[in-house]
């Protein structure tokens, strides 16, 4: 599993700590522990709708603070449960971009078995990091 939950935190926040060997493979895996807080059967997921997310920032870490926040978004706004597909990301003039696709489908609480209601990705020791040779973030998630 790309990524491990952190004990201790807090009652309203659960963290995590996801690994890549590049950035898609951290984006991945970060996206599916985010989703994971918030039901327990992530093979549910099924690849019903497809969203396009374009997204732009100077730094890495904050690329993926507003990645995981569009996740959230999607699932209040539409309450519309998505896994990732494809991610990429590139580096150019100073800024990162990123372009993903993303597939799922309506929250269906018969078939998807709810854990926590994710709120928002805080900036409370929200880092990433790479370190021989692999990616790292910490994320503490507001529930």
């Amino acid at each position: 599993m790309p990524y491990d939950y952190l004990e201790d935190i807090g009652t309203a926040d659960i963290a995590f700590e996801a690994t890549g060997r590049d950035l898609p493979e951290l984006f991945t895996a970060a996206a599916d522990a985010t989703m994971n807080v918030m039901i327990d059967n992530l093979e549910a997921i099924e690849p019903r709708e497809t969203r396009r997310i374009a997204l732009k920032n100077d730094a890495i870490d904050m690329l993926l603070f507003d990645f995981l926040q569009e996740l959230i978004y999607f699932k209040d706004a539409d309450c519309l449960l998505l896994r990732i597909r494809e991610v990429q990301i590139a580096e150019k003039e100073d800024a990162y971009s990123l372009n993903a696709t993303a597939a799922g489908e309506p929250l269906d609480p018969a078939r998807h078995h709810q854990r926590a209601d994710v709120k928002a990705v805080t900036l409370h020791d929200f880092r990433v990091e790479k370190t021989d040779g692999e990616w790292k973030a910490s994320v503490l998630l507001d529930i």
